[in-house]
């Protein structure tokens, strides 16, 4: 089984893909993920991408290609895969097609997971980190029991960069201005398959689940 979650910042597409990876026992790859990685841990390649993402930017495609092509040489791939995040426009879903034709792993199914911007801005302006374990907050869907500590470790929460509301309205409409092209291109494949991503994590998850195994 591979295939691709789309959908624009806070669609939840993260939550999802934790859920298929143990549900399908394959991996999840989250150029999101491998991106804040390299930034916490100071890396040339973390560096080069905080300054997009700080001002709301799209890291490059020639650092988001390299990695995803790395990633899916490893071994725990060949079973499938559960891209999430990526591509994110017309010309990356082109490169990334003809990546996986080489390896003889193309995808399968494209599940585009479909939220009101309202509704994304109220969703990552209220998210909150723990600097020590990780743990994710929401002030307005999730709140620790005291205000700006973890309720996991104890650990102070904060708020990333990329969460505060200017930044994130920004990269909102550069996700829209590439979203249709990319719609386009899967729709022209016959792969897509569009859900509401409104309601319980259940609920969209069963929606997500029907539409990889095309019931």
């Amino acid at each position: 089984m591979r295939f691709v979650l789309l959908g624009a910042p806070g669609s939840g597409k993260g939550t999802q893909a934790k859920k298929l990876m143990e549900r399908y026992s394959i991996p999840e790859i989250s150029t999101g993920e491998i991106l804040r990685k390299a930034v916490a841990a100071g890396t040339p390649l973390g560096k080069d991408a905080k300054g997009y993402m700080d001002r709301g930017e799209l890291v490059p495609d020639s650092i988001v290609l390299g990695m995803v092509h790395d990633r899916l040489k490893r071994e725990d791939c060949k079973k499938g895969y559960i891209i999430d995040g990526f591509p994110r426009n017309e010309a990356q879903a082109m490169a990334l097609d003809k990546m996986l034709a080489v390896i003889g792993a193309p995808v399968s199914a494209v599940v585009s997971i479909e939220v009101e911007k309202k509704e994304l801005i109220k969703r990552m302006s209220g998210r909150r980190i723990c600097r020590f374990c990780g743990q994710v907050f929401n002030v307005h869907l999730l709140p620790p029991a005291k205000e700006g500590v973890c309720d996991k470790c104890g650990g102070g929460l904060f708020q990333r960069d990329d969460d505060r509301e200017e930044t994130i309205r920004k990269r909102l409409s550069v996700y829209e201005s590439q979203k249709a092209p990319l719609i386009a291109y899967y729709e022209k494949k016959r792969i897509l398959k569009s859900i509401t991503g409104s309601g319980s994590v259940s609920d969209i998850f069963k929606q997500v689940c029907d539409a990889v195994e095309d019931k």
